[in-house]
């Protein structure tokens, strides 16, 4: 049955996770999705994908943006968006995740929803940048009939919530692979703590790579009844959502999400050529207003050279690791176009 894999008794890293396990143990963070699983016509169309929305906080975004980073590991990808988030180390809208044909729509939804709650954008003030990370999932969709719609971003948006996200083959995630078994949605989380300071890191997965031949899954417990995959997703990708209330600039944020490659390489990826392996970071700690009159603004970090900082790369390495885990423990056997089977992987 799907769940967490320390559910079935596999503990990575050595540090504590938080109270849900998931992104939305950082303060504030949100997800919400929509998932589309339907048949579409006769000859074998399948909507088999969806859509994941992130928040970094319940507040309007444009208004109170939070400092952020991207990092690239590989850059087979269609991203939106992250060009201005490392020029100027800011997200002012939800980060959203869909396949690779849907970032259009995904995008315009988006945008439809930021316009609708700010009226003043591209008006009285600028226009806005809007995040969004795709994967291909196209041996279960039917990515050519382009079956989400900007409807569907801004139904994800509405539903977030600060629960416990589900995972597995549900929003972005549905028509997902993860070393050629089902994959799709992942997050985890970790506590770090010094004296009275306390932090919290959490990370969510899009995970839709790799072949089974190269899923190191002798580190995990694996069931005697497990056989080996010969489906291998087609430009698989991986797109990376690490989030902390640790109050840090975006140029250490990008230290720290960095670390995020170290998680997924333990699982047995090595970034391959036609793979989209991309982290985008933020930190609740800083909320940037959008218009200010002061000249100076200011804002608090850690030490560079502070042993936390080493206990923040530990963090964002597991739970990497563990939301990529997780994604493939959450997910469950799906059934996409003209038949197409992927089986969930036993543990």
């Amino acid at each position: 049955m799907p769940g967490k894999v320390r559910e079935k008794g596999i503990f990575i890293g050595t540090l504590s996770t938080g109270e849900k396990n998931c992104i939305t143990d950082v303060a504030g963070v949100r997800v919400g999705h929509v998932t589309l699983d339907e048949k579409m016509n006769e000859e074998g169309a399948y909507a088999c994908t969806g859509v994941t929305a992130i928040l970094p906080h319940e507040g309007n975004l444009f208004q109170h943006k939070v400092t952020a980073a991207s990092y690239v590991l590989n850059g087979f990808g269609k991203t939106t968006g992250l060009v201005q988030v490392n020029e100027l180390g800011v997200i002012e809208s939800p980060i959203m995740l869909t396949n690779t044909f849907a970032v259009p729509a995904v995008t315009q939804g988006t945008l439809q929803y930021m316009l609708d709650t700010n009226s003043e954008i591209g008006q009285s003030t600028g226009t806005i940048n809007i995040v969004v990370g795709e994967c291909n999932d196209s041996f279960l969709n039917s990515i050519r009939e382009c079956p989400v719609t900007p409807e569907h971003a801004n139904e994800a948006i509405r539903k977030a919530s600060n629960e416990t996200a589900e995972e597995g083959a549900v929003g972005a995630g549905k028509g997902m692979m993860c070393f050629g078994y089902k994959g799709g949605i992942g997050s985890s989380s970790r506590l770090v703590t010094h004296e009275s300071t306390n932090y919290t890191v959490g990370c969510m997965v899009l995970s839709n790579f790799g072949h089974s031949s190269e899923f190191l899954a002798h580190q995990y417990l694996v069931s005697k009844d497990q056989h080996e995959s010969t489906i291998s997703p087609t430009d698989g990708s991986i797109i990376i959502i690490l989030a902390t209330d640790a109050p840090l600039s975006s140029r250490q944020l990008t230290r720290v999400i960095k670390r995020c490659g170290i998680g997924l390489g333990r699982t047995g990826s090595h970034f391959s050529h036609g793979s989209g392996d991309i982290v985008i970071g933020f930190t609740t700690a800083h909320r940037i207003a959008h218009t200010s009159d002061q000249l100076i603004e200011t804002r608090t970090q850690l030490r560079e050279d502070h042993p936390i900082m080493n206990q923040l790369f530990a963090a964002a390495a597991e739970a990497t690791e563990e939301a990529i885990v997780n994604s493939l423990s959450q997910a469950q056997t799906t059934v996409g176009r003209n038949g197409h089977k992927v089986e969930a992987y036993q543990f």
